[in-house]
This record gives C-alpha cells, structure tokens and sequence, in this order.
C-alpha cells in the first residue's frame, strides 16, 4: 500500500448539492424549496418543538414529582457484599470505597447498610444508618454496629 494510492470508502464522501445551477440540474430556480412559503425564505423554518401554534407536547403534558433539595443519600451496601470481607475489619465508608464494595459512591451523607444477605464473620461496621435486620445479623456474627454520623 502507497499513501498516494488511499482512498475514501466508496459512498463515504457525498459530493455537495450545487443547488440553482440551471434547469437541467434538477435543482434550479427554486433549488428544492418549492413556491414560496416560510420554508423557502432565507432563515426559515421553526424552532424546534414548535407545533404551529398548537400548544405543543411539553406543555400539554402535565408536571409531575418534585426534586427534594434537601434530601439525604446514602451509600448503600448488604451484608452480602461484606461476606468476604475478614474477620476483624473495620468497615467504614472509607474501607467500602477503597475496595469498590458498593455499586455507587457519589455524593453520599454517609453508609447505610442493609440485611440482604448472610454474614458468618465478626466484623466492627461503622455506619450511618443500619436497618434492623443489618443491626441484628452483625451482632450474631459476633461484630459490632456502630453508628457515625
């Protein structure tokens, strides 16, 4: 292969529209626009959304829901994803995303763990929230729940 030889993939390079070249073209005198009317002026055509005066779609439909500024997330994890884990850990909000152990760790206030799952290991959970189930499970095991703030 020579570099003076390269070529485009064959359709990939249209050539351009030489609009109001003659008759013969195909696309002289009006170009493609038609007669007349908002589309063929120069600058023409509608915003986007614009449905002709009717009211359009966005403001038929009707608003829903809010968002809560002042709403708490938390980073949550189960007990399943501390199973692994060895007996003895403290597993704080540091220690679950040093080792990826939650799905999402982004703008969070903080842990919350939740039961899903067993756990057989003793381990120090430091938490802001802990469901009762969580709560109960880590004390059988032999671990401690701790809440943090």
């Amino acid at each position: 292969m020579r570099i003076d030889t390269l070529q485009p993939a064959e359709g990939s390079n249209t050539p351009a529209k030489r609009l109001g070249r003659g008759i013969g073209s195909g696309l002289g005198k009006t170009s493609g626009k038609g007669h007349k009317g908002q589309w063929a002026r120069s600058g023409g055509g509608v915003r986007p959304g614009f449905e002709g005066g009717q009211m359009p779609m966005h403001r038929r439909v009707p608003k829903r829901g809010f968002h809560n500024k002042w709403a708490k997330s938390y980073t949550i994890i189960n007990l399943s994803q501390l199973a692994n884990v060895p007996a003895g850990t403290v597993v704080d909000f540091e220690y679950v995303e040093a080792n990826s152990l939650a799905k999402e760790v982004k703008n969070s206030c903080g842990l919350k763990v939740l039961g899903g799952g067993e756990l057989n290991v003793a381990l120090t959970v430091k938490a802001a929230k802990f469901s009762e189930s969580a709560k109960a499970a880590i004390e059988k095991a032999g671990g401690s729940a701790e809440v943090t703030e």
